[in-house]
Parts: structure tokens; sequence; C-alpha cells
């Protein structure tokens, strides 16, 4: 009997996971809520990263590290709720985008205010968190200059602190393995930072994912974004939270986004990488972390979320 009452009560302190959409216009935009079983402290609206990532954190180009179902499950262990969506043209939410290239960081953005505002009424808190991992920090930091009052403030997650375009020419920059495509890439950076659209006959096709033409009106108005100056503009609490072994985003990033608004809080993690995994520098063993759900997320993640957003 004992155990019984045992087993009964931890089923009782489960999280509790809800299937949740708002309007999308074609179609309703669809997440996932997971909230502790006593009424959260706080609650986050976690934004995914570039490209076809999905609300767990996966990826079909090989990305499997699970990182935003293992933060909000985390998250749920601190007593914070969380909403982790399919961005709008993708996955469960595809049908509310005719063109999924069409949907750009600013519809995003006006996607992540509508979740802040359900998220808050569902969980009948004052307001609701944005949490921004990699481009979905950009999203973040576009839709709180929009002063929603439903928004708490920010924690961004390996977010790139200058302009997209820079990023991906220092990404590529970095790999020795592309030196033969720079002389395509870099041009091509240059011509879309300008606002203009780039002929891609005779692109090595190696580049094509990047620079096809059916993405580059997302990558111009990406491009437009700089990061440092939202930043400044913001007079929300904002946690900038970035590992020390991420290979995508620097930690120069995350001090030129604090330098922009000194008021944020700043907390560097050693031997954490993009996907929010312990992993060393070095590349190899770096990425492989990426393709692991079964790896949990490093040490102080979520303890550094929840201690800020928990009031």
């Amino acid at each position: 009997m004992f155990t019984a009452i045992l087993m009964a009560a931890a089923t009782l302190a489960a999280p509790m996971e809800t299937a949740v959409e708002i309007p999308g216009g074609l179609a309703p935009l669809k997440a996932t809520q997971l909230s502790p079983a006593a009424k959260p402290a706080a609650a986050v609206v976690i934004l995914p990263g570039s490209g076809p990532t999905d609300r767990n954190g996966d990826n079909p180009l090989g990305v499997r590290a699970a990182s935003y179902r293992l933060l909000a499950e985390g998250l749920a262990a601190e007593g914070v709720a969380s909403l982790r969506m399919d961005k709008r043209g993708m996955f469960a939410s595809g049908p509310a985008a005719a063109d999924p290239n069409a949907v750009t960081v600013t519809v995003l953005a006006a996607d992540a205010n509508a979740w802040a505002s359900d998220l808050k009424q569902r969980t009948g808190l004052p307001c609701a968190w944005l949490l921004g991992h990699s481009e979905g920090g950009l999203v973040a930091l576009i839709a709180a200059t929009n002063d929603n009052p439903d928004v708490c403030g920010l924690i961004l997650l390996a977010t790139a602190g200058r302009p997209l375009g820079a990023v991906i020419r220092e990404q590529l920059q970095a790999n020795p393995a592309n030196a033969p495509l720079l002389p395509q890439a870099l041009p091509a950076i240059n011509e879309l930072e300008a606002g203009r659209k780039v002929d891609t006959t005779g692109m090595h096709p190696a580049l094509l994912p990047l620079f096809g033409p059916a993405v580059q009106g997302f990558l111009i108005e990406s491009f437009r974004q700089d990061p440092a100056a939202l930043m400044a503009k913001i007079d929300k609490p904002i946690l900038v939270l970035q590992g020390e072994t991420d290979l995508q985003v620097a930690v120069a990033d995350a001090r030129a986004l604090k330098a922009a608004q000194p008021k944020a809080t700043l907390v560097l993690l050693a031997q954490v990488n993009h996907v929010l995994k312990v992993a060393p520098s070095d590349r190899g063993p770096n990425f492989a972390t990426y393709a692991d759900p079964s790896l949990p997320l490093a040490p102080g993640v979520v303890e550094a979320i929840a201690e800020f957003v928990k009031p």
C-alpha cells in the first residue's frame, strides 16, 4: 500500500503536457505546453533556432539533441511553465504559411508576441518570458521592441550580437574545408547585405541550401537586423546566456549584447556548446553532441534561467 501511495503521489506531481494552438491565418499555429503540477512561478515561450528546427530543438539536417524538450522538462522541475512551438510554415504549423520561405524574422516575432499573450492567459500569470535560442534570440529581440506588456523580458541563449551576414561570413571562414567555397560565398553575402538578390547560376551545389533563390528574401530581411541596436532599445529584464565552447556563436557576441544594454545580465558557462550540452572545443566531439538526445543539458543552463525568471 505504501508503494502504491508513493506511486500515486509521483503521478500527481508529474508535469502536465498539453497540445495548444493559436490562430495562424491560413491554419493554426501549434505548440506543446509543459507545466508543473502546481501553479507555475513563471512561464517561458521557447523560440527555435534557424532553419527547419522543430519544437523539440531537432531538425532533419542531423540535429537530434532534443535541447528544447530537455529545457522544458528541466524548467518544469523548477516550477516554470514553458511553451515550445513549431514555427509558422514548418512541421505541425506548416499549413499556416503558403510558402515557409516567405516567413521572415519579423513575421516570427509577431507570432512570438501572440504566443506570449496566449501563455500568459493560460497560466494566469502577469506576463510570459521570451526565450530565444540562436536565431530565436533575434526573433525575441525584434518582438520585444514592440513593447508587448504581456512579455516579462528576454532570455537570449547562444544569440549572435552581430548582424547575421557577419556571423555566416565568420562561420564559413572558420572551417578550412570551406576555402574552395569562399570566392562565391563571400560576394553573395555582400550582395544580400546590400539588399540585392544573387544569381545562383553556376554556384557550387554545397552553397545552394544557404543561398538558394527561395531563401534570399528571408536572408535579406534577416541581414538588415542588428541585434546590438535592437538590444539597446529594450527596457525589460534580459538574461544573456552563452556557452564558452559554442562553435556557432562566440562569447564575443554575448559580450556585445551586454555592452549594448548594460542592464542585461550576462552568464557564461564553461564547456557548454551551441545545443546546450557539455562539450569540448574540438569540432568532432563538439558536433557529435548534436545527434545525441540521451545527453542531458549541461549543468547550470536550466538553473540560470529558472533563477532569473522566478520572482
